[in-house]
């Protein structure tokens, strides 16, 4: 099932499921608990992101060429950053370049993003897929100079400015993608295709970052876990490539479909 977070002609905030063919149909209930889809067509005015995020996890450095571009070495244990809950935005909305706090660094990195269903806690990596209400596309949006040079050894400043995190178009539910570490996924940059790879070259895979991140801590049903991007970022290339004003970023999953976002300065 394709789950969809949109706004209608009322302004009011909806989700629906949307078909092969493209039609939304409202849904009654919670997606986090039960819920059914009606025979009612949704309006669809301005699609949104598909969940509110109740956490945003990222995973750093978690495919294989992605840590030999940037001459990093094999984490051991994976490296986890917060991006601010705030930053979550559609397919569809503006990623909006700093203008107070000033970015001349802001990157792309197409990503696999994991939604988390029911409480989790201490699960073990054969069970973690149970816990998983679906997958979505994500744009783990990073301005460079914050995150490094004047981020204080930390990485979530310049990873949380408002609209850094593209999530979308949809939320496929989990037993649509029975297997999350071998789907097909690449970013386009105005049309030229700037990363191309599969989740098969995570180092540490769904489940595994699932057991990780719940060791002695629940993960509440809305988590949100990033699961790393693959080689082909802006930082990486010679000379470097940032965004924009004017670029369209999208980011396609095999099986979940392209999240599109355009590129403006903050209002």
């Amino acid at each position: 099932m394709r789950l969809i977070r949109f706004r209608d002609g009322d302004g009011l905030i909806r989700t629906a499921h949307e078909d092969v063919e493209g039609r939304a149909w409202l849904i009654e209930g919670d997606p986090f608990g039960a819920f059914s889809v009606t025979a009612s067509p949704a309006i669809v005015t301005e699609r949104l992101s598909p969940i509110v995020p109740t956490q945003i996890m990222g995973i750093g450095l978690n495919y294989r060429r992605h840590a030999q571009e940037t001459g990093a070495k094999i984490p051991v244990y994976p490296i986890v950053f917060f991006k601010n809950v705030m930053a979550a935005t559609g397919s569809g909305q503006p990623i909006f370049i700093p203008r107070h706090l000033a970015s001349a660094e802001v990157d792309f990195e197409g990503e696999l993003a994991v939604v988390i269903g029911k409480p989790c806690r201490n699960v073990s990596r054969d069970r973690a897929l149970e816990y998983v209400l679906g997958y979505t596309c994500a744009n783990d949006v990073s301005a460079r100079d914050w995150q490094i040079a004047r981020g204080g050894g930390q990485w979530s400043r310049g990873k949380s400015f408002d609209s850094f995190a593209p999530l979308g178009p949809a939320l496929v539910t989990a037993d649509e993608l029975p297997n999350p570490n071998a789907l097909a996924l690449s970013t386009t940059l105005n049309g030229e295709r700037v990363q191309e790879s599969s989740t098969a070259d995570m180092i540490f895979d769904v489940p595994q970052l699932i057991e990780f991140l719940s060791g002695s801590t629940l993960l509440a049903p809305g988590t949100v876990i990033l699961t790393g991007t693959p080689a082909g970022v802006g930082m990486a290339r010679k000379p470097p490539l940032w965004l924009k004003p004017g670029d369209e970023v999208a980011v396609t999953i095999e099986g979940i479909g392209t999240l599109t976002n355009r590129v403006a300065v903050e209002p």
